[in-house]
């Protein structure tokens, strides 16, 4: 029975920690880190119920095959629940945490091994007949014969136009996530970015400041487009696209494809289109050349992340309240110098003017979305993998580089046997990894290929001392 190491105490982590304890072929370490509580983190861990799922309750689950899991559990927990609801992001969160109880239960009621361990992998060390020695920040070694990277987004570095001294005066804040209470209440909070983070951001200011004044701002100032209230059927021309698409030289081919299939069903919603090409992304991807890619993230990757990951209508409604209020003010513009003590004098220069000009707020607050770029993270292990030259960045700094089934790739461009990587770190090989839809199949295939590659020795012990039967009382 072969040891497998979970590194990343997310629902990517979650998710795959349920699918190798449901298999049962091998035993498992899930190295969570410091979490309060494992399985949940960033996009799940709670805080307001205005932060909506971007996707319909019907449609949400941990595993594969799970669809309609969450809606029982959500009806079970709030009154008057539909199947094709928004519902916050926090009440998904009790649902992966109630079933990573459940799948560790089972395990020890049917005998499996497993340990949960609550603290943070530092380190990996190669061992000289296969597999790693997992390094804790304890100092506990845990041996394995497959690892995987399962760490989510990275913590968010500043923008290179913040001065020093904007961010050591505590009005600029890195982590959204993270806004302390402030006294007296900030009369304008300049937020920077329009994308999911900031609509959760902007709500959030919006509560808890009631009489702020609201600032949103990015290069083309564009909020994600809005759901559709109910299903939208297929798209008429979805069949005939994809295939278009598959066979498609290029980003501007595939671009025109689109299109065209849009201007030939005008009745049609553009939204089921762009949905319906869900399952060839990754594929459309891969066909890109680094040339094409780059291409696609300089001048089509901000309309693309609007028009892919739309907001639930009611964030939407909340938004256009605001913004009809007076309360809400947007620019599309670029950010040149944050500066100041308190309040942060903010330069930008503006898209359709080019006009400089310079915006003052007591409080800004970086809302900028997921950071892959895995060679200038802080992060200990990673920026340690990258030194030891057990894995390199993707070349275009999404995540890093790796084989499509997400093994990842050494310094030297070969396959680092047995180091693999779920979720956000595999954007530059899938581009579309990070979502739940995504991150359990591929969890389900990864536990899959885990339990039947041949990647080295089983081990009688995964941990240097013999590991004890794990009890629920081990889960954070």
């Amino acid at each position: 029975m072969a040891d497998i190491a979970i590194i990343g105490g997310g629902a990517a982590g979650a998710s795959l920690f349920g699918e190798l304890l449901r298999r049962g072929d091998a035993q498992v370490h899930w190295i969570t880190g410091d979490r309060t509580v494992a399985g949940r983190g960033v996009a799940y861990a709670g805080g307001s119920d205005r932060h909506l799922l971007n996707v319909r309750a019907h449609a949400m689950g941990l595993f594969a095959g799970s669809d309609g899991e969450f809606l029982q559990f959500a009806t079970q927990r709030m009154d008057g629940v539909g199947a094709d609801d928004f519902l916050p992001r926090g009440l998904f969160g009790d649902f992966v945490e109630a079933q990573v109880r459940a799948c560790a239960d089972q395990a020890l009621q049917q005998g499996r091994r497993f340990q949960i361990h609550g603290d943070d992998a530092v380190q990996l060390e190669p061992l000289c007949d296969g597999g790693y020695a997992v390094r804790l920040a304890n100092g506990l070694l845990i041996k394995a014969d497959a690892v995987v990277l399962a760490l989510g987004a990275l913590s968010p570095r500043p923008l290179k136009a913040v001065s020093r001294e904007a961010l050591q005066s505590g009005a600029y804040v890195l982590d959204p996530w993270r806004i302390a209470s402030r006294e007296p209440a900030p009369r304008r909070v300049l937020v920077i970015g329009t994308g999911l983070t900031a609509v959760d951001t902007l709500l959030s200011a919006a509560d808890r400041w009631p009489e702020a004044e609201l600032v949103a701002l990015s290069r083309h100032g564009q909020f994600p487009f809005e759901h559709a209230t109910l299903p939208l059927p297929p798209h008429p021309r979805q069949s005939a696209l994809n295939t278009a698409l598959l066979a498609s030289d290029g980003l501007h081919a595939m671009l025109r494809q689109v299109r065209d299939a849009i201007e030939a069903a005008p009745q049609a919603d553009w939204r089921s289109l762009i949905d319906g090409m869900r399952p060839i992304n990754a594929r459309l991807w891969r066909r890109l050349d680094a040339k094409q890619r780059r291409r696609f993230l300089r001048q089509l990757r901000w309309l693309w992340e609007a028009a892919r990951h739309r907001v639930a209508p009611a964030s939407a409604e909340a938004l256009r309240r605001m913004r009809g209020e007076g309360r809400l003010r947007v620019h599309a513009a670029r950010v040149l110098e944050v500066d100041g003590h308190g309040p942060l004098r903010v330069s930008v220069r503006h898209r359709a003017t080019q006009q400089t000009d310079t915006l003052p707020a007591d409080l800004v607050i970086q809302a900028t979305g997921l950071d892959t770029a895995v060679a200038y993270t802080e992060h200990a292990l990673l920026s340690r993998l990258l030194r030891d030259g057990l894995a390199m960045p993707d070349p275009l700094q999404l995540g890093v580089a790796a084989h499509p089934d997400g093994q990842l790739l050494n310094a030297r461009g070969e396959l680092q046997v047995g180091l693999y990587a779920i979720g956000a770190l595999l954007r530059g090989n899938l581009w579309e990894c990070g979502a739940m839809a995504e991150i359990r199949v591929a969890a389900q295939q990864l536990a899959r290929r885990l339990a039947t590659a041949d990647d080295g020795q089983a081990r009688t012990s995964g941990a240097v001392a013999p590991a004890p039967r794990a009890s629920l009382a081990s889960i954070p």
